[in-house]
């Protein structure tokens, strides 16, 4: 086994080092809470193929610089900037991106995920599909997609449509974030284990086995509040069209339900509505690489529109939080419209599952 400490390759915004039998992947934007650049993408899955292949690494650790999170997700404003451009550098970030989401899901070695602070949106996306996921008291975990008039990527559909009952369902229509608790009840995450306890977890990854590292400072998860309100969630999200759900929500008498109902009505009503029909759809769908071709789709069909770029302006470049959503009401997005975002992309599919003739082991 190789136990020299090797240095730390610095690329940047990915900083990458090797400790005895570790190796480990830094996220290195802290002022953006480490969202990710195409570039940071690219270094991650250059680095996770070259630790595959050689034998003295026997586990991958990923974390994020500073003290707010993992990842916030993907670099939302050079999306909306090259959709304004009518560009295509979104496609390729995305390709880029779900094919590093699949390889993590299939990794030959374990690939553990510190999900403390805030992951979102893709930082699910290199956090829930690895093979030991670890979240603290401080984890804040969510797919907030709907809010800026798009839709959960990065096999976060995959993810959310495998939750007990509809709890899945709730988090991706609100954009709401959940805790480490509920995170492990609803399936994104695995152990429990105290933030200040992460440092010392890091050092034993370099001489132990992954399994045995995180059982010597996992400890048992407080109680999920989520998973307490599943009777209403479960019952109100059951419909597959998204007015009804909105319904429902309004007529409940849990007070929570009523709050759901009014916070789906200020998201993107076209992103609510592809969103409910997303995951219904991946509910069926055999593997990962399936979903993760559904929601390329849906991605390039989105960012072409002006839901995602009118989102954006709202919540991050002008910051007046008054999106002017096209259609402005759940009513008025129709079933077409709907079927609209899941039409094929001719060549330019993205093609994981066929490529790659992989299935997902949390499937299998």
């Amino acid at each position: 086994m190789d136990d020299v400490t090797h240095p730390v390759v610095n690329s940047g915004e990915v900083l990458v080092d090797r400790r005895g039998q570790l190796g480990h992947i830094v996220l290195n934007r802290p002022k953006a809470i480490n969202a990710l650049t195409h570039a940071m993408v690219r270094t991650i899955a250059a680095t996770l193929d070259e630790w595959e292949k050689d034998d003295s690494v026997a586990t991958v650790l990923i974390t994020g610089a500073g003290e707010r999170g993992l990842c916030a997700g993907g670099d939302i404003v050079a999306i909306y900037t090259d959709a304004k451009a009518g560009g295509d550098n979104s496609a390729g970030f995305w390709a880029d991106e779900y094919a590093l989401n699949a390889h993590i899901a299939r990794y030959s070695k374990p690939y553990v995920a510190f999900m403390d602070g805030v992951v979102l949106g893709g930082g699910v996306g290199i956090s829930a599909h690895g093979s030991v996921r670890i979240v603290t008291e401080r984890t804040r975990v969510g797919m907030p997609e709907t809010g800026i008039g798009f839709v959960p990527d990065v096999g976060g559909t995959f993810l959310l449509s495998r939750a007990p009952g509809e709890l899945g369902t709730h988090l991706a229509l609100t954009a709401g974030a959940v805790t480490g608790s509920d995170a492990i009840a609803i399936g994104l995450a695995d152990h429990f284990v105290p933030s200040d306890a992460l440092a010392s977890l890091a050092v034993a990854l370099e001489t132990q086995p992954a399994a045995d590292a995180v059982a010597a400072f996992a400890s048992a998860p407080p109680a999920s509040a989520l998973l307490d309100q599943r009777h209403w969630i479960d019952a109100c999200y059951a419909p597959a069209d998204a007015s009804q759900i909105v319904a429902r929500l309004a007529a409940c008498p849990d007070e929570a339900a009523r709050d759901a109902a009014a916070t789906i009505l200020t998201k993107s009503p076209t992103a609510v509505s592809v969103t409910l029909e997303s995951l219904r759809r991946a509910r069926v769908l055999a593997s990962l690489e399936e979903v993760l071709d559904q929601e390329y789709r849906v991605s390039l069909h989105l960012v072409a529109g002006t839901e995602l770029v009118e989102g954006v302006r709202a919540q991050v470049i002008d910051k007046d939080r008054t999106p002017h959503w096209m259609p402005a009401t759940l009513g008025e997005v129709t079933g077409p419209d709907i079927e609209a975002y899941f039409e094929g992309l001719g060549p330019r599919e993205l093609g994981l599952s066929p490529t790659t003739g992989a299935t997902d082991r949390r499937t299998s």
